[in-house]
């Protein structure tokens, strides 16, 4: 299909910027014939969208010619942010229309089964950790930083007896902080799958979808938790 070079500036743009998002890396050339766009137009909007810091150059050696590194063009990461933020609000009007036709017990298992997902793939790292409340609580810590939570650790109470220890499970992002701000419920699940993991009670201290600057959550570290039995399911 060939678009018309008159559709107006911002629409032609957001096709370039589409097309690379789905094609990148990808050419000037490539994108004139996805497109049906001049080298000239292409390259109009590709310096536009380079200044407004949404794509960048990437050079990919041994296609340029002559030995010299050929340029292709990505997305960038304010693109991608962009991105998440249109999924977000696409996600909270989904939950909004599974409410009303399933009320909250729908939003409720819809948000259980998300992180019983969680609990799944981080149980085997928290495992190997051992009995001690502190190593579990790193090794959770590392399992949510793998996963974009840009999770850390800080130790409670030193100097104080062993019994009034603790620890704070942080997480400096959320991806799905709008969709908690709305469905509290995601929140409550996380924080039983911590528990779950870590084998004590914990207790969420702030969160940023309630306009925390952290996601903060106590866990006790006095007690040892049992060591499973192989091939026994945690409760």
């Amino acid at each position: 299909m060939v678009y018309s070079e008159t559709d107006g500036e911002t629409g032609t743009r957001e096709r370039v910027l589409a097309a690379v998002l789905r094609h990148g890396p990808v050419s000037a050339l490539e994108l004139g014939r996805l497109l049906g766009l001049t080298a000239a137009a292409i390259r109009r909007h590709l310096d536009a969208l380079q200044k407004e810091e949404r794509i960048e150059v990437k050079l990919v050696r041994g296609e340029g010619g002559a030995g010299r590194p050929a340029r292709r063009f990505v997305a960038s990461r304010r693109s991608h942010d962009v991105l998440e933020d249109d999924y977000s609000a696409i996600a909270v009007q989904a939950l909004h229309a599974l409410a009303e036709i399933g009320g909250e017990d729908a939003v409720r298992a819809f948000a259980k089964e998300r992180f019983e997902d969680m609990y799944a793939r981080y149980a085997p790292l928290v495992e190997q950790a051992g009995p001690d409340v502190g190593a579990r609580a790193r090794a959770l810590v590392e399992a949510l930083t793998a996963d974009g939570f840009a999770g850390t650790k800080r130790d409670v109470g030193a100097g104080l007896p062993a019994a009034m220890k603790s620890v704070q499970v942080c997480q400096g992002h959320c991806p799905i902080q709008d969709l908690a701000a709305e469905f509290p419920e995601f929140c409550a699940e996380e924080t039983t799958v911590f528990a779950k993991l870590l084998g004590v009670d914990v207790r969420r201290l702030s969160t940023l979808a309630t306009g925390g600057h952290v996601c903060t959550t106590h866990v006790p570290v006095s007690r040892r938790r049992p060591q499973q039995t192989p091939g026994a399911t945690p409760k």
